[in-house]
């Protein structure tokens, strides 16, 4: 458990991502997050440099809507101080905590505390011996990495313990968690470190996670993207509803568009998704550009809508044709879809 929020056992597959404010600004931290809560963020993870970062953490454990987790590098004292301010859970790296009584000190805090660690090996980050042992970062020295990590906590009566196995490609990645899935039973929380910019890291997490997601491996998972955090959940939660593991807010399926579309497709559809981002619903919303595909994508949509020309859109509503309407911009049609959309929450909440 971290926090309210359960990892493995079968619980669904739970999204975190990470706050880049400054820990020690009490204020924006706690924006930050309640902005990442806000859009379906389920977990935060906070880094913990310095004390002043340590020292903010009392505030923003106590005001934080989701459970918090302390980053922690270098100074195991940090991670001392972060569970005595209340975290719901730590990050520790092996590559960089260093061992002996460090490890020994962490693990009784954590056990008393009752809180999980999560070992996150990253491949750029690993311990110099194993990567000697191993002939480089491979995906076995990752997995050798994090298993010495783990044995080290629970030879200290740590038994809530996750692991990561991050490098900044994919198939290296993939290789180390299947190894982990295959030999082992923690949970894993799943991502690609150092995936990128935000277009070249949601395809290569997309590709990476997705893929194990669709063997049944990952049982969390976080986006690295540079940048604001905020896409890394909507990325997160549409790799989630891409593989058919969990459904949350609006998705938004378009045509590729060809010689056929009747309007501006891409215009109106990009209109219509980041109208509707702030909508925690769950809907399936269609904008199509012609009758080839159009009616039948309508169809299986809570709210469907193509193109005739010359400003004219038919409307579907749950499956049944509901008319026509006239769209010369994204508001109207973004309008229309509102107010259906508001239509249905009205009567489910009446049910």
């Amino acid at each position: 458990m971290v926090g309210d929020v359960p990892v493995g056992g079968g619980a669904p597959v739970s999204v975190q991502s990470m706050t880049n404010t400054d820990t020690s600004d009490e204020r924006a931290t706690l924006e930050q997050i309640e902005a990442l809560a806000r859009i379906g963020c389920e977990i935060a993870r906070v880094a913990v440099p310095d004390d002043a970062s340590a020292a903010a953490l009392p505030s923003i454990c106590k005001r934080s809507p989701i459970p918090v987790i302390a980053d922690i590098h270098f100074d195991y004292r940090l991670a001392l101080a972060a569970v005595d301010a209340g975290v719901h859970g730590l990050r520790v790296n092996p590559g960089t905590l260093g061992g002996g009584g460090r490890v020994e000190e962490v693990a009784r805090a954590v056990r008393e505390a009752r809180i999980p660690v999560r070992i996150g090996v990253n491949a750029g980050s690993m311990e110099k011996e194993i990567v000697r042992q191993y002939g480089g970062a491979t995906a076995e020295a990752m997995f050798a990495s994090a298993m010495k990590e783990a044995r080290m906590f629970e030879d200290h009566g740590v038994t809530q313990i996750k692991l990561s196995l991050k490098a900044s490609d994919v198939p290296r990645t993939v290789q180390a968690y299947r190894l982990a899935a295959r030999e082992c039973d923690y949970p894993l929380h799943l991502g690609i470190t150092e995936a990128g910019t935000r277009f070249a890291g949601s395809v290569r997490s997309a590709v990476g996670i997705g893929a194990l997601l669709l063997q049944g491996i990952g049982d969390t998972i976080r986006i690295s993207l540079s940048g604001d955090p905020l896409p890394e959940v909507r990325t997160g939660w549409e790799i989630l509803k891409a593989v058919g593991l969990r459904d949350r807010g609006i998705t938004v399926i378009s045509c590729p568009t060809c010689a056929r579309a009747a309007d501006d497709v891409a215009r109106m559809a990009e209109a219509v998704e980041a109208d509707l981002a702030d909508r925690i619903e769950t809907a399936h919303i269609a904008v199509m550009g012609c009758t080839v595909n159009g009616p039948g994508e309508c169809r299986d949509a809570d709210v469907g809508v193509f193109a005739r020309g010359g400003g004219r859109w038919l409307l579907y509503r749950s499956g049944e044709h509901a008319g026509e309407i006239t769209v010369r911009e994204p508001a109207d049609l973004i309008e229309v879809i509102r107010r259906v959309l508001d239509q249905k929450s009205g009567a489910a909440d009446e049910e």
